[in-house]
């Protein structure tokens, strides 16, 4: 955990305060801010429990209470860190940052090395992906396994819907004006929409209350490298190419088969990549796979990991 001497990390602030009470019943991590990064922005960090050491990447239009569900269970036996990106969460939000896919992996990078992680699994959803994996090439020796969820090994096609959302006027009104982005993903992204009716959907809501919040949801959605010349596009061929490099370490990927986004040509994608993985695919899931059907992916976390000790000297406990 956080070392409390450690001037890197401070205390988190009233952020956490500021969340409502149903939603901290669900999330009761207040967590630290890096203030390290040579830009200057503050960025939360959760580190709880002790053990080999799970790093839980986030996606968009998410946060790190997305992982909430899977950290409660496994920080019992396992040191679990999680991050909100640079404009996510309870991070800092700064207007005029370039949120490009290589400055969120820097940041990740730092973390790491600041916490000096070791013997590291990946646990990562969507964007988490890129910015994951990107974290593990600049720090090969430091990670062991990886646990994806719905996101890509290589770029492909993405739907009008998310595309559209990139459009100059129309796009910045919908996602930071309405907060569309995030709403639709609520909606179309589960299996069991309902679900966020309550204090679920106000745990993803509450970080992105105004046109200001919301800044990370559109950079991530400009940042998908469609068009060549794109500051992200060395990734359409470098991001896979990487990821094969990781190939030979344990895998285990598990899919909502329901996703729009992420649909069977990035499944397939991983297949290729990664040919040696460990594949669950859930029929009735979708891109919020975790959300949708995290009672069954703990045990299948558990028993993974145990199959899959940090250097094979024997199975991880879980009980």
């Amino acid at each position: 955990m956080v070392n409390a001497t450690d001037e890197s990390f401070i205390p988190a602030d009233d952020r956490y305060d500021a969340l409502p009470d149903q939603v901290k019943e669900l999330y009761p991590w207040r967590g630290q801010l890096f203030t390290q990064h040579p830009h200057g922005h503050k960025q939360r960090i959760i580190d709880v429990g002790e053990g080999p050491t799970l790093l839980f990447v986030h996606g968009n239009p998410t946060w790190s209470f997305y992982w909430r569900t899977l950290i409660e269970p496994l920080s019992q036996h396992h040191r679990c860190v999680a991050v909100d990106h640079i404009g996510c969460g309870l991070s800092d939000k700064p207007q005029g940052w370039d949120y490009h896919l290589r400055d969120h992996q820097a940041n990740l990078a730092r973390i790491i090395e600041a916490l000096d992680l070791r013997d590291v699994t990946l646990v990562c959803h969507d964007w988490g992906g890129p910015i994951g994996y990107g974290g593990a090439l600049a720090h090969r020796d430091r990670f062991k396994r990886f646990i994806v969820f719905n996101t890509l090994s290589r770029f492909g096609d993405f739907p009008l819907s998310i595309r559209s959302m990139r459009w100059p006027l129309v796009g910045p009104l919908a996602v930071r004006g309405f907060n569309a982005f995030l709403r639709f993903a609520l909606k179309k992204g589960s299996a069991r929409p309902e679900q966020y009716d309550g204090p679920i959907g106000q745990g993803y809501l509450a970080p992105y209350g105004n046109w200001k919040d919301r800044v990370a949801i559109q950079r991530f959605v400009e940042d998908i490298p469609i068009e060549a010349g794109h500051p992200t596009y060395w990734a359409r061929e470098d991001l896979q190419a990487g990821i094969k490099g990781l190939s030979d370490r344990p895998h285990l990927i598990i899919w909502g088969k329901q996703d729009f986004v992420f649909h069977h040509d990035f499944l397939n994608g991983w297949k290729d990549t990664v040919p040696a993985a460990e594949v669950h695919e859930l029929e009735d899931a979708n891109h919020f796979v975790v959300e949708d059907a995290h009672e069954r992916i703990v045990p299948w976390i558990q028993d993974w990991l145990a199959r899959h000790p940090l250097g094979g000297d024997g199975p991880e406990s879980e009980e």
